[in-house]
């Protein structure tokens, strides 16, 4: 069974004072189970399309594995239920997929909905390393910008996210679309995989607020620098400093806004070290 990830529907429609009848394309939302050994991990909300990016990159931001190898199987089944993404990990792994095994059910591939306690909801996790790159301000802003020309569901449905991965010079290397923000960036992760590209080389962009879920999972990749259109939570901010992540959010236009380690966007070092000597900063709103 093929899924298309939008579908025509029937509207009345009221502008410039009189109804209309029209056909407007609303994006596919489906049951997504992640299925691990034979137990289902997580069961979410997704746009149908890329499940096997999104099987691999949930498995590896939610560590279920540490490589791509580790998953010796992948099995995906269309029923009139959903789609179930059936992992088969390697024996040694396998036997290693204890420590935080959930059942989830929500409306979005979130990264704490249905942990099993308070203490799950915090992850240890790693230090991304210095980027062996900076970001020149233009290049980013224009990323933010190539990343928004080619949302070809988004333009459709206007009704879903995006997240892409991005290699310093302006390369799009991909691109992903889906009503969960969470799910975008794992299937970027799913696709950086299975290409063998390591996201240290390159930086994120995404379409939504950046809530903390998605630093973590910027952090799992190994990601250093991650930019936004939209304006960070707390945590978020906390844990990108923690991680050794670039939170760079607010993207519109020429202009954003740098959260955390500042060093890997061009120019921005010499303003860090103004603010630090001057103790001071204008207040902002997004």
């Amino acid at each position: 069974m093929t899924r298309n990830p939008s579908t025509g529907t029937q509207s009345i429609v009221f502008r410039d004072g009189a109804f209309a009848s029209v056909t407007r394309q609303v994006p596919a939302e489906t049951a997504v189970a992640i299925s691990v050994n034979g137990s289902t991990h997580a069961v979410m909300m997704a746009t149908p399309s890329h499940i096997r990016d999104l099987g691999i990159g949930l498995a590896l931001n939610e560590r279920i594995v540490t490589r791509p190898d580790e998953i010796e199987r992948m099995e995906i089944v269309d029923s009139d239920l959903g789609i179930d993404c059936r992992l088969w990990l390697s024996e040694a792994r396998a036997a290693t997929y204890t420590a935080r095994r959930r059942q989830m059910t929500g409306p979005v591939g979130c990264g704490l909905c249905g942990v099993e306690s308070l203490e799950l909801a915090g992850r240890d996790l790693p230090t991304v390393e210095a980027a062996g790159f900076s970001v020149a301000p233009a290049e980013l802003t224009e990323a933010v910008a190539a990343m928004a020309r080619q949302q070809e569901l988004t333009r459709l449905t206007r009704a879903v996210h995006a997240a892409a991965f991005h290699r310093p010079g302006g390369d799009m290397v991909v691109l992903r679309e889906d009503v969960g923000r969470h799910n975008a960036l794992d299937k970027v992760a799913g696709h950086l995989a299975g290409a063998g590209i390591d996201p240290a080389t390159g930086f994120l962009s995404i379409t939504s607020r950046v809530s903390v879920e998605l630093i973590q999972k910027a952090a799992v990749m190994g990601c250093g620098l991650i930019a936004a259109i939209s304006a960070p939570t707390e945590l978020a901010i906390a844990e990108a400093q923690a991680a050794g992540i670039t939170l760079v959010a607010v993207v519109r236009g020429e202009g954003f806004e740098i959260f955390t380690h500042p060093t890997r966007i061009a120019g921005a070092d010499t303003a860090s070290a103004d603010h630090r000597a001057s103790g001071e900063a204008r207040p902002r709103s997004a």
